[in-house]
C-alpha cells in the first residue's frame, strides 16, 4: 500500500545530489522543518524525464521557492547517474536530486513499479507529493503511461488551489 495524506515520510538513507556533490543523508532529516515538493521519475535520462519532467521543474524553481517550498527529484538510479543528469540539464541551486540506488525509499513509500518488462527493473512510479515538516499534504500519482498531475505546473496549480 503506498503512503498516505497525513503519514509522515519514512526516514531512509538516500544520496542526494546538490551543486554537482554526493552526499549521503537521511530522508528524515532532509524533509523535517521544511515545506517540500518531492516528485519522482521512472529513470534518469530517459524521455519523458529528461524532456518534460525534470526541464519543467528546472524552469518554475524560482516560483517553489518564491512560495518557500523546496523541490526534490527522486530516481531509483545511482548517486553517479543522478549526478551526471542533474549536469547535463543544468539543474539549479535550490532543486536537489535523490538518488535511491537500491529503490529503499520507493518502496517504504509503496510507490515502486516493475518495469522489467522494460528492461527497467524496479523504479518509482511517477508522482509528486507535498509534504510539510516531513507529512504528506498532497499526493499526486500518474497513471502508466500519464504525465499529467505530477508536472511542475500541476504541483504549482494544486499548491495555489
Amino acid at each position: 500500500m503506498s503512503i498516505q495524506i497525513g503519514q509522515p515520510l519514512p526516514d531512509i538513507e538516500i544520496k542526494t545530489i546538490a551543486d554537482g556533490r554526493i552526499e549521503p543523508a537521511r530522508t528524515g532529516a532532509l524533509f523535517a522543518g521544511r515545506k517540500a515538493v518531492l516528485f519522482a521519475v521512472p529513470g534518469a535520462f530517459t524521455p519523458t524525464c529528461s524532456e518534460k519532467h525534470l526541464p519543467g521543474y528546472v524552469q518554475h524553481v524560482g516560483e517553489f521557492q518564491a512560495r518557500g517550498v523546496d523541490v526534490f527529484c527522486l530516481a531509483v538510479n545511482d548517486a553517479y547517474v543522478m549526478q551526471a543528469w542533474a549536469a547535463s540539464q543544468q539543474v539549479p541551486p535550490g532543486l536537489m536530486l535523490l538518488a535511491d540506488g537500491n529503490a529503499d525509499f520507493t518502496r517504504a513509500l509503496g510507490l515502486e513499479r516493475d518495469g522489467s518488462a522494460y528492461g527497467m527493473g524496479l523504479r518509482a512510479r511517477r508522482f509528486a507529493l507535498y509534504a510539510e515538516d516531513g507529512v504528506v499534504r498532497q499526493l499526486h500519482v500518474e497513471a502508466p503511461g500519464e504525465f499529467r498531475v505530477s508536472s511542475a505546473e500541476a504541483m504549482l496549480a494544486a499548491l495555489a488551489g
